[in-house]
């Protein structure tokens, strides 16, 4: 079902835009929160897996979005493709929320005393009404409505009283779309520890009313008290890339955090050769490995018609299939796509000593949408929200 629904390659992803993109002013707007069900047509985008792994990018979203719709009649929406763009500068600029979650998760793993509730949530086996309905869908689709995860996420922490960090993990398992950073800070804040003190209340009228009288879950907490933490340090500047050399010859590495390397890399480049890597160990689940593993196949095609080079596949990133690939092709320098916070910018961390003992520089590029947009991520989203308009003006957007 997965496959049939998000089918993992640019060219769906793209059709799936042309196709919501009338949909995407007032129609959006007064259905977003709604959820229908997963077999009915809703009026929510379902672009989230292509756009999590920049199978398309934001900025052709926004674009398609603002050449049919005003700015104010597709604003919703606009600000719903920036959340993600909002929650990665966030977390860009606090790299040690992320390993705090990491530690908490394995922490609450290795000594949660409940394992039967635990189990029952993540079968969908609660007897809550809904709430074991989208705990199936979830694992048998990969997706769930936005306002369905907040519900989740809610329940979850106030209702069944389990852990915040194993909720973030369940969904990291399953969900397609999921990011260090949107799913991370999602769950922090329905907890109240993201905008500390401000929580997440699900209620069986909000869920009746938005699910169109599916669900009606009795029983769910009537308050929802802010979990608490250690205060989260105060933002660092935003870390700049080192700049490529572009007349050094190149070996382009692609990870799943950019498979549109095409809109990254300009034609100055002197790329001899692309490695498109689909590793699993840099994913959390099942599904996301499958699409990780055809998007990839979908992207090495692209890659290698576009910059005219050999295009492999590889299910590994480590040092030495990255030098070798490099000495076969001749090039003294690799260049990928930034990796924000997450596997993907660790896995590079601990690479580049290794290529620079063999005399290869690891060069990431950030896109112009990310510097762009994240420097204005230092406090809360409605600050971020104010700049929107005239940081769209500036990309030309609008």
């Amino acid at each position: 079902m997965v496959a049939s629904t998000f089918p993992p390659s640019r060219d769906a992803a793209l059709a799936r835009l042309v196709r919501f993109v009338p949909g995407a002013g007032r129609r959006y707007e007064a259905g977003r929160n709604t959820d229908a069900g997963p077999d009915l047509p809703g009026a929510v985008s379902r672009l989230s897996p292509f756009v999590r792994y920049r199978l398309i990018d934001e900025t052709e979203v926004v674009a398609q979005v603002l050449a049919q719709h005003d700015f104010q009649a597709a604003e919703k929406f606009v600000q719903e493709v920036l959340w993600r763009t909002y929650w990665k500068g966030w977390l860009e600029m606090r790299p040690s929320v992320w390993a705090h979650f990491l530690e908490e998760r394995d922490r609450q793993r290795d000594s949660f005393p409940a394992a039967r509730a635990l189990t029952a949530a993540e079968t969908g086996c609660t007897g809550i009404d809904g709430f074991d309905d989208w705990a199936r869908e979830l694992v048998e689709t990969g997706y769930l409505h936005n306002h369905a995860r907040m519900w989740f996420a809610s329940i979850w922490i106030f209702t069944l009283r389990l852990p915040w960090s194993l909720g973030a993990d369940f969904f990291l398992r399953h969900l397609l779309d999921a990011d260090a950073a949107s799913n991370t800070l999602s769950w922090r804040w329905v907890a109240g520890l993201q905008t500390p003190g401000k929580t997440y209340l699900a209620t069986e009228d909000n869920i009746a009313r938005h699910t169109n009288g599916r669900f009606a879950p009795k029983g769910l907490a009537r308050e929802a008290i802010a979990l608490t933490q250690e205060p989260v340090a105060a933002a660092q500047t935003l870390p700049e890339p080192a700049p490529h050399d572009p007349g050094r010859p190149s070996l382009l590495l692609v990870t799943h955090e950019d498979m549109h390397p095409e809109a990254v890399f300009g034609g100055s480049l002197d790329i001899r050769s692309v490695l498109v890597a689909a590793d699993p160990g840099l994913l959390w689940g099942d599904g996301a490995q499958h699409f990780v593993g055809t998007a990839a196949a979908d992207t090495a095609i692209r890659a290698r018609a576009h910059f005219g080079c050999p295009a492999h596949l590889i299910e590994r990133l480590d040092a030495q299939t990255l030098i070798d690939a490099a000495a076969v092709s001749g090039a003294r320098q690799i260049v990928t796509p930034y990796a924000p916070v997450g596997p993907v910018a660790d896995a590079l961390a601990r690479l580049a000593p290794s290529l620079a003992t063999a005399g290869i520089t690891l060069v990431q590029k950030r896109r112009a949408w990310d510097s762009r947009f994240w420097p204005h991520a230092k406090k809360g989203f409605f600050p971020f929200k104010e700049k929107i308009p005239a940081l769209l003006r500036e990309s030309g957007l609008i």
